[in-house]
Parts: structure tokens; C-alpha cells; sequence
């Protein structure tokens, strides 16, 4: 896992069990209204499909913007294990493996990444710390010979944002052509 400790940017999450399964099920409630409906969904929907009022969602993200940064942070905190499971497997198919999460989750949550203000603090930190647990993978492929030596972490990152933000007509053609994309970091 990365040094950066995205915690320290999250809601404080209730100790008293209720209180906290209310917490996780608004994150989750978020999270599906914003990918369903984009960030400007009714925040009364959020409270709704969590099962609780709307003052409980105040009282655990007092804003819009603190109920995204939450979902994003989890979201990404999501990725960054995989990036952590990903050095679990050899160096190829732990760095393919991470950047097709990375692109799923991309192509996925383009509610909750383009609400989120690329110049706060938090976007920053998620920023720093998905940079951070690339570069292991990228360097041990490297490494092994199995990527290509004539490319950095910016280069990577920027060929899969570019492969996130594509539309695709089918979940297959994502894939496809992410196999395409993927080829071209391969050492020859």
C-alpha cells in the first residue's frame, strides 16, 4: 500500500454499530446514485436507497462534496488493493492485471471522478497514491523484461486514462482493445 494515508481525508466513521452501518450503506447508496445518475442526483435519493433520512446523511457528510470525496476515496482505496494483490502475481499479469482495474474503474465512476475538484487536497492525495502503487508494477515488469524500458509511470498513466475515457459499444470491445493497448507496453 501506498505511504499516503487517504484515512486522514475520510469522514469520521461512528463507532456504535448502527451508526456505522448507516455510514457504509450511505457510501455504498452514493456511490450507486452517482454512477447511475451522475453527481447531480437529488442527495434526498442517497438517504433514500440507503434506508435512512436525510439528517442522518447530513450528520455523516455535512456536503455533497464530503459525501463524493468519501465515495472517491473509497473507490480508490479499492484500487490501490488491488494494486497490493497485483504484486502477488507475476510481474506481467500483476501490472495488466492492476491497469485493468485501474481502467474498469475509470470507465466505471466518470460520475464521481469528474465531480471531484482536481485542485483539493484529496484528489491530490488519491492522485499521489495511485502514482505511488503503479510504480512497483511498472518497475518489476520492467525489470523482468517483460515491459518495455523507453516508458515511464506519466507515460502509463496517461495511455490508460485515454483507454478509461473511450466510450466502448460492449464490455468486450473494452476488453479487446484493452488487450490491444496493453500489447504495446510488452518488451519485444
Amino acid at each position: 500500500m501506498p505511504s499516503i494515508d487517504l484515512e486522514r481525508y475520510r469522514a469520521p466513521r461512528p463507532h456504535r454499530a448502527d451508526a456505522a452501518r448507516n455510514f457504509d450503506a450511505l457510501l455504498e447508496a452514493a456511490r450507486e446514485v452517482f454512477t447511475d445518475r451522475g453527481f447531480d442526483a437529488p442527495i434526498e435519493d442517497v438517504a433514500e436507497r440507503a434506508g435512512v433520512g436525510i439528517a442522518t446523511l447530513y450528520r455523516n457528510f455535512p456536503t455533497r462534496e464530503v459525501l463524493v470525496e468519501n465515495v472517491y476515496i473509497v473507490e480508490i482505496q479499492a484500487v490501490l488493493a488491488e494494486a497490493d494483490a497485483s504484486l502477488e502475481l507475476p510481474p506481467w499479469e500483476g501490472l495488466a492485471s492492476w491497469l485493468r482495474r485501474f481502467v474498469s474503474y475509470l470507465g466505471t465512476k466518470r460520475a464521481v471522478t469528474t465531480a471531484i475538484d482536481p485542485d483539493s487536497e484529496v484528489y491530490q492525495a488519491c492522485r499521489a497514491a495511485l502514482s505511488e502503487a503503479g510504480t512497483p508494477l511498472l518497475r518489476r515488469a520492467q525489470a523482468s523484461g517483460d515491459v518495455r524500458k523507453d516508458i515511464d509511470d506519466d507515460d502509463v498513466a496517461r495511455y490508460i486514462m485515454g483507454a478509461a475515457a473511450m466510450n466502448f459499444a460492449s464490455e468486450q470491445q473494452r476488453s479487446r482493445m484493452l488487450d490491444v493497448l496493453l500489447d504495446g507496453l510488452r518488451a519485444r
